[in-house]
């Protein structure tokens, strides 16, 4: 029964989940990566993409079971990129463990734990989406909760996202993952406002022109009295955004 968790209706993997509580040989242990943390990771200026933070969870979990003292002989994991590099990875991270290293395509279709692994996963992921509390104290979603599995091809996901795209700026309730494909074109689509991280151009400029190890030392060398080369320094360029908007720095605080 495990090895069709794809095919359960979500009674029968609770059902199997229960099992897997009730039988005192069998532990585990979870990581959940909300859309909120996987949208920041990914849209900040140096992205943390999905691979490499599925990675260093499953990494988190196999060092939590380890802190807790179990000795791990085989661990089975169904792999996420390629499956080659992620396995020489994992034996690198716990090297000196003895922890013998099964990465594979489609594991949980191979191998018992992944099998119920991902009965563990899905019947959490189930749980937490129904019992979601929206973070934004005014939003109320259109159709309830009925927002289907949350894949792109089910028209229950893809009819909750274009009844609940509402706000201009910021889309979506933070429930929705943003560098999900299907909801950045939805963002697009709609005319929502769109998000530039602008680059220091006078950093790009001194990169290219090699001026940059020339301004390092000038921030370092201290001019003496009447030295005619000291050079002012120099104004670091405003982001348009302020420009555009005349925002300035705020120097005092007044308490009325």
């Amino acid at each position: 029964g495990f090895k069709d968790s794809k095919t359960l209706n979500p009674t029968q993997r609770a059902s199997l989940f229960q099992k897997l509580k009730e039988t005192p040989e069998i532990g585990f242990v979870l990581r959940v990566l909300h859309a909120s943390e996987i949208s920041r990771n990914m849209l900040r200026k140096d992205p943390y993409n999905l691979n490499a933070m599925s990675h260093d969870s499953a990494m988190e979990m196999i060092q939590a079971v380890l802190d807790a003292g179990v000795k791990i002989e085989t661990c089975y994991v169904d792999t996420v990129g390629v499956a080659s590099s992620y396995q020489t990875k994992l034996e690198r991270a716990f090297s000196g463990h003895g922890i013998e290293f099964v990465v594979e395509k489609k594991a949980d279709d191979k191998y018992a734990p992944c099998s119920a692994a991902s009965i563990v996963a899905k019947v959490s992921r189930d749980t937490i989406t129904e019992s979601w509390k929206w973070s934004e104290s005014h939003f109320e979603a259109k159709g309830g909760k009925d927002y289907g599995s949350g894949y792109p091809s089910d028209p229950k996901c893809k009819a909750w996202m274009e009844r609940n795209l509402s706000d201009p700026v910021f889309g979506y309730p933070d429930f929705v993952r943003f560098s999900w494909g299907p909801a950045k074109k939805a963002l697009k689509e709609e005319d929502c406002a769109l998000v530039e991280w602008e680059a220091d151009e006078d950093d790009d400029e001194n990169a290219s022109s090699g001026k940059g190890q020339q301004m390092s030392m000038n921030f370092f060398v201290v001019a003496g009295k009447g030295d005619k080369n000291k050079q002012p320094p120099r104004k670091k360029r405003r982001s348009e955004c302020f420009e555009k908007l005349g925002l300035s720095k705020v120097t005092s605080i007044l308490n009325t």
